[in-house]
């Protein structure tokens, strides 16, 4: 994989390019910045900026004004990339709060090691409904300990308007949920990605989120997607590497008043 090409494209595509990712919500180009903006059950925040050390600190204030204007809270997702040098800290200044780092991964769909396979007594159902959005859900819950109403919202929204445009599994050992993960498909890119990948904690180390991650790739390879994409915490990093997948950079995000 030629690295540079890979993450030009990804930003061009999938940060300054980038299209609503929820029913009612817009992306709109602001200057040297694009930000998507939706309501406050949706993602907020700047995708993609392009400043310099002179007009750092004027942008980031305008984008405070923005949103807290529409009494919205947000999220400035900076890339290891972005320039100017710091500008994390110059977000710090102004009252950002940053969460844990993570790891910008990509794979060539066709080239990743597709053959992982759940563990015996477990099998892996694509959420068609409502009833199956609250299974992925409550493993998200379980899994990281954090509330899952805004991503039911947006599961329900995203595949009653655009159902072609997500899918969402969830590993079943016998009736209990004890993994899940989503996978966004994004038309007119060549980019799908994978987000929300969690197993409870009885079920970790035992190939589940491997097995999710090969039927996601799957569906996207036989979509024509070429490349995926995850934002990868230090858990899942090392098994997405032995995977295929390749580290083109880092994603930080700053939270404002959220």
């Amino acid at each position: 994989m030629d690295h540079t090409a890979v993450l030009a494209l990804y930003d061009r595509d999938m940060r300054e390019g980038a299209r609503p990712d929820e029913p009612g919500a817009r992306v709109e180009r602001a200057g040297a910045v694009v930000r998507h903006v939706a309501d406050v059950n949706g993602w907020n925040g700047v995708l993609w900026s392009d400043l310099d050390a002179a007009s750092a600190d004027r942008v980031i204030g305008e984008q405070i004004a923005h949103f807290t204007g529409l009494g919205l809270g947000f999220e400035w997702k900076l890339y290891g990339h972005d320039r100017p040098a710091g500008l994390g800290d110059r977000l710090l200044a102004a009252g950002f709060r940053a969460e844990p780092e993570e790891t910008l991964l990509i794979g060539e769909a066709t080239r990743l090691a597709l053959d992982a396979e759940p563990p015996a007594g477990v099998r892996l159902v694509e959420a068609a409904d409502a009833a199956g959005v609250d299974l992925v859900v409550d493993v998200h819950e379980r899994a990281f300990g954090t509330d899952g109403t805004r991503l039911r919202h947006r599961l329900l929204s995203r595949m009653a308007a655009d159902p072609g445009t997500v899918v969402a599994v969830v590993a079943l050992a016998g009736d209990e949920s004890v993994s899940a993960a989503r996978m966004e498909l994004v038309p007119g890119t060549r980019f799908a990605g994978l987000w929300g990948g969690g197993t409870v904690a009885d079920w970790r180390g035992r190939g589940v989120y491997r097995a999710l991650v090969a039927h996601r790739a799957r569906i996207a390879a036989a979509h024509g997607y070429r490349y995926l994409q995850v934002d990868a915490t230090p858990m899942s990093r090392p098994i997405l590497e032995r995977l295929g997948f390749h580290a083109l950079s880092t994603t930080t995000p700053y939270l404002y008043g959220n």
